[in-house]
């Protein structure tokens, strides 16, 4: 038998239920039609459904229409249960959207359509609620098309040429068919919705069965029966336990066929089928095989997940409707927590969304809930499995962090008789992306098992930022290299690694807050959209007018969830009951107060213990802690960015020869300093603050574009110039100083000095040129005054380079700091300090058309009144100038 699976989705009181009443009434499925307000819907099995009116778990109902076998799935309509309605989009074939005649579109409506669209379902539309007063069909459709997709075309009773008009325009190939023949064939048709390119529409009354027998006709007439490829593959959904407490994985069989006793494995378990249940409502047939195409649940199975794929499927994405509120749950007196959180594992195993926690710190369990209505049913189920009464205390907002810049994270786990050292590249993702994880690290490095390996630790656990704690998001996380020992190696080893690489980068890294945000339709009386506007403006967020009839006005936008999770109440209450806000997630954009809220959590990532940033070495004998931002000091392998920007082994030790005359240009240390060292600034890291929108990878989710603007009309500070010349290696990086040098370094360093003294003159700022005298056996760091110049000469056991290096460090803050070196890396560690640089040959470049404009100013104002650059010198400049031009003349 031809087989289907639809599911009937809904924004909460469309009839949903009842719609599903009335096709299994007409299907014969069964023989009396149940209501929802009379507590007796066929699907409403749960006593909580029937008492509040609302479907809470999906369910299913197996019904036949002629030779096709069609399996129905009701999905909760309440926006509190919405993961529970989105894991079913899974496995369905087609969907019927219900949508009130009443209400029309609703924000929720909208969640959906956009839901159905990311998981490619066809959609069929069902318009309920048709007999009641006020509805009008014309301005429904037109509605429909303009909120969901002008491709909503109605499917009524009598095919019209108007009908294969709308058609022709929702499809090129059906456009030709009807401008060849005059019609649209019934298959040409089928393929189109099939392919999302049409949706048809149905209108009337489930209650009264208006309209229900158009809908079925419908399906039955232009959907597709799927065909299955005999390779055994399954889409697990949904995890339930029966009234005997027996766990259930309810799954869809998208290849081969199922048996019971057959073994189901993933790669890490394996168990077996002892039992397939085919559910229709509360009851249900057990089968010893199901073939391609059937929805059962089966039990003996302890160990799957929803969303879990077996055989030839892939596991499914996160969810994206998901909880943005974390509530504590407060548990009577004398109730151990930690004997009942096993416990509490059965409910997020049926619900992965409500993340249940043990905090350490604050000693309490906490867990991600949608809203109050969800937390009504949690607190039954608790009471109705455990007979344990729990209170819930006052919702928080459930933030995320991710990172705005490239960096490489390294965990080191060696304490006596064990070993493992692994590299992770930490790279921002698109925002709304997740978390990725990928390898790309040579087997000749790191064996294939170990790479498995930190991949399952990378994907167990939800993984903490470093701003607040909470979980990291929109970010792909590579292995790119790592280290294992052939004898102290064990699997624990890597788990520990694995979490301190993260963290390290974490720590490195250029960090954002972010915080979920509401996209908003509010409808209201005209004459109050202003104090709507400001309301909205107020809690930083965006709104516009999409829509406005005289009388009434709809309000479009979104706000932080922060700010208007309990706006409702305020709109009741100034339009005095008119209003009506329409709440849907968006998603994660930057938090509007980030500074306040990482205060008031007060986080101390470094003060974690069950998430530390440090690592832990091993010298003589005995394993010793290193913090995070000196772990890369004591790492074994070498770091996979420097490898890969061509600063290894040699070249660190000599990056001017590896540069050689061509150097390393600003384009790429910039490229460089974005992948390592922004995130290398240590504990006090300038990039800890909060970070103007405009340097951002993320678009506040609110859409405003304020912040940015601030920053790009605001003028730079002029601060007082200082140019830093790293002497000895200028000299050598000159061909004709070089040669000199060769033979009288007092010499070239005069010369060097003289350039220098011409150059300060046009130039008008402050010039240091630093000499080595790191090797001379007690020598003090001395400073010579020579013209207008300073000369440091180091002293013992400084460089040149760590000499710039800390008075960069030290004074970027008060002035204009430029640094002159032929040194790639010197070049690195001052572009990343925030200063200016000048390539050696640069600084010869300017020093020559400096001089040339002098002389050429000189020459002009022979003869001639003018005032010239060489009236602004001082008297010693003019004096060093002229001695300059005499000597050119002489020549």
């Amino acid at each position: 038998m031809e087989k289907l699976v639809i599911g009937i989705l809904a924004h909460v009181d469309a009839g949903k239920t009842t719609l599903s009443e009335s096709i299994l009434y007409l299907s014969g499925k069964i023989g009396k039609l149940g209501r929802v307000d009379n507590k007796d819907a066929y699907l409403d099995t749960y006593e909580l459904e029937r008492a509040r009116g609302i479907t809470i778990f999906s369910k299913q109902a197996v019904f036949e229409i002629g030779e096709t076998q069609i399996t129905l799935l009701d999905t909760p309509g309440h926006i509190d249960f919405s993961a529970e309605m989105e894991r079913t989009l899974h496995v369905l074939d087609y969907a019927i959207l219900v949508i009130s005649g009443a209400d029309g579109v609703q924000g929720h409506t909208k969640t959906l359509w956009r839901l159905l669209d990311r998981y490619q379902v066809p959609v069929f539309i069902f318009v309920n609620k048709m007999d009641q007063n006020g509805t009008d069909k014309d301005k429904l459709i037109e509605e429909i098309k303009k909120q969901l997709d002008d491709r909503c075309v109605e499917f009524g009773p009598v095919e019209t040429d108007g009908f294969y008009d709308q058609l022709a325009m929702c499809d090129e190939r059906m456009l030709e068919a009807y401008l060849a023949t005059g019609q649209i064939e019934t298959s040409q048709i089928k393929r189109a919705v099939k392919e999302r390119s049409v949706f048809p529409c149905f209108f009337g009354s489930a209650l009264k069965l208006e309209g229900t027998e158009q809908l079925i006709q419908g399906i039955v007439k232009y959907a597709v029966i799927p065909s299955y490829p005999d390779e055994f593959g399954v889409k697990i959904f949904k995890i339930t336990r029966d009234e005997q407490g027996n766990r259930l994985t309810h799954l869809k069989l998208t290849g081969g066929n199922l048996k019971v006793k057959d073994l189901l494995k993933n790669g890490i378990w394996e168990e077996k089928v002892n039992q397939i249940r085919i559910y229709s409502g509360q009851k249900f047939e057990a089968v010893n095989e199901i073939q391609a195409g059937s929805v059962c649940a089966v039990t003996g199975l302890s160990q799957t997940k929803p969303g879990e794929g077996l055989g030839r499927e892939k596991a499914s994405d996160k969810p994206v409707l998901e909880p943005v509120l974390f509530y504590q749950m407060i548990l009577p007196e004398g109730c151990d927590p930690r004997a009942i959180m096993p416990k509490l594992r059965q409910f997020e195993e049926e619900a992965p969304e409500l993340h249940l926690v043990w905090d350490e710190q604050l000693q309490e369990i906490q867990a991600q809930l949608m809203g109050e209505v969800q937390i009504e049913i949690l607190q039954s189920q608790i009471q109705s499995r455990f007979g344990v009464e729990v209170v819930f205390g006052a919702g928080r907002i459930v933030y995320k962090e991710t990172i705005l810049n490239v960096v490489e994270g390294v965990g080191h786990f060696e304490p006596l008789r064990h070993y493992a050292e692994v590299h992770l590249l930490l790279e921002p993702g698109e925002p709304g992306s997740g978390l990725e994880f990928g390898v790309n690290c040579s087997e000749d490095v790191l064996g294939k098992s170990w790479q498995r390996l930190i991949l399952t630790h990378l994907e167990e656990k939800p993984h903490k930022g470093v701003l607040t704690g909470s979980a990291i998001t929109d970010m792909k996380i590579t292995l790119v290299s790592g280290r294992a020992h052939n004898k102290h190696t064990e699997g624990g080893d890597f788990r520990e690694a694995t979490y301190r690489a993260v963290r390290q980068g974490l720590k490195e890294a250029r960090s954002i807050l972010l915080e979920p945000y509401y996209d908003f339709q509010l409808e209201l009386p005209e004459k109050m959209v202003g104090r709507a506007m400001t309301d909205v403006e107020k809690m930083h967020g965006t709104s516009e007018i999409s829509q406005t009839d005289g009388e009434m006005a709809i309000l479009k936008g979104s706000a932080p969830v922060s700010t208007m999770r309990n706006y409702q109440q305020e709109v009741t209450a100034y339009t005095r009951g008119l209003g009506r806000l329409f709440c849907s997630l968006k998603g994660y954009g930057p938090c509007h107060n980030e500074e306040e809220v990482i205060a008031s959590i007060g986080y101390d990532a470094e003060n974690d213990m069950g998430n530390p940033t440090g690592s832990v070495f091993c010298a003589q004998g005995a394993g010793f802690l290193v913090a995070w931002d000196e772990v890369k000091d004591y790492m074994h392998v070498e770091s996979y960015l420097q490898k890969k920007d061509g600063l290894s082994g040699e070249t660190l030790q000599n990056p001017t020869a590896a540069a050689g005359e061509r150097g390393i240009s600003l384009e790429e240390i910039d490229q460089i300093i974005n992948r390592t060292f922004y995130s290398n600034q240590g504990k006090k890291s300038v990039w800890k603050r909060r970070i103007a929108a405009s340097e951002r990878h993320y678009e506040p989710a609110s859409g405003r574009h304020d912040e940015p603007a601030a920053y790009a009309g605001r003028q730079m500070e002029t601060k007082e110039e200082y140019l830093l010349v790293d002497g000895y290696n200028i000299i050598y990086a000159w061909p004709e100083l070089k040669e000199l040098a060769d033979e009288n370094m007092g010499g070239a360093r005069m010369k060097l000095l003289d350039s220098l003294s011409n150059y300060q003159g046009i130039r008008n700022c402050q010039i240091i040129v630093v000499f080595d005298a790191y090797r001379v056996q007690g020598h003090r760091e001395e400073v010579i005054d020579y013209h207008n110049l300073h000369i440091v000469y180091t002293r013992e056991a400084q460089t040149a380079d760590q000499y710039i290096e800390k008075f960069a460090h030290d004074n970027k803050k008060k002035y204009r700091i430029e640094v002159a070196t032929s040194d790639g890396l010197q070049q690195m560690i001052v572009r990343g300090a925030g200063c200016f640089l000048l390539s050696a040959r640069e600084l010869k470049e300017e020093i020559e058309e400096a001089n040339e404009r002098i002389r050429q100013e000189y020459l002009e104002m022979q003869g001639i009144d003018r005032n010239y650059l060489i009236d602004a010198l001082s008297p010693e400049a003019k004096q060093q100038m002229e001695e300059l031009i005499r000597k050119e003349n002489d020549k």
